[in-house]
């Protein structure tokens, strides 16, 4: 299982939020690419990259520090969501460097981009599904769909899509642990992989994950949780490779 450490942008800056709350962001490191760099030196094998103004506005907003992350960490992987809504922004980021883009508002209102990328650039494209009590959260977050986790995944079955991460929007930040049930529940219902995201506090939760690996989880985004050293990245890492 992979842990995915994430880097969240927000005005150049890397940042956590509570619950998607963009008022509500606290600032971890100054220097994007110096945070990339201190979890590629740890042994972090992906990192996970948010443009969140970018989410927001609906285009990429954080390139330069983006940029600067691609540069430092070199061939180390690296996955980005956030504000990517057509194939033109597509082809900007892949071209940049980045590994794979994920896709979380253009899957819910125009799903046949996501499946033109899927064909385009195989194996590059994930889905990235954020849900409020159920139900998937577009445009940052801002916007409340009508739209169910698992209806939205199964939409993307045969498009070729290399994961699903799935965040539950009421844990992200918030330190009150993973929704373990409702993750192994998607996983469990597609034969496309699925990332866990949001809520991760403690060691235990990622034991608890790595107990349903067989049901089709690959790997979590782990945020608050290294910044304040709740948990130690090597003892994560050491964890989820066993």
């Amino acid at each position: 299982m992979i842990l995915f450490p994430a880097i969240d942008l927000k005005d150049g800056q890397c940042v956590r939020l509570l619950r998607g709350d963009m008022a509500a962001a606290t600032v971890f490191n100054s220097d994007p690419a110096d945070q990339a760099g201190r979890f590629v030196e740890a042994g972090c094998e992906w990192l996970h990259l948010v443009d969140l103004n970018g989410a927001v506005e609906g285009r990429p907003v954080n390139k330069a520090a983006v940029v600067s992350i691609l540069e430092a960490v070199g061939e180390v992987p690296v996955q980005l969501g956030g504000g990517i809504r057509d194939l033109k922004t597509i082809a900007l980021w892949l071209e940049a460097g980045v590994r794979r883009v994920i896709l979380g508002t253009v899957a819910v209102n125009d799903p046949a981009i996501v499946r033109d990328a899927c064909k385009q650039w195989p194996g590059r494209v994930a889905v990235g599904i954020d849900a409020r009590d159920g139900l998937v959260a577009v445009d940052g977050w801002t916007k409340q769909s009508a739209v169910k986790a698992l209806d939205l995944a199964l939409k993307f079955e045969d498009a070729g899509v290399a994961a699903l991460i799935y965040t539950d929007i009421n844990r992200d930040g918030a330190m009150g642990g993973v929704t373990v049930d409702q993750t192994v529940n998607l996983a469990f219902h597609l034969t496309t992989p699925v990332i866990a995201s949001g809520g991760v506090s403690s060691l235990d939760d990622l034991r608890e994950l790595k107990q349903h690996e067989s049901s089709g989880i690959v790997g979590v985004v782990a945020g608050r949780s290294l910044y304040d050293g709740r948990i130690a990245l090597s003892d994560a890492l050491k964890l989820l490779k066993s």
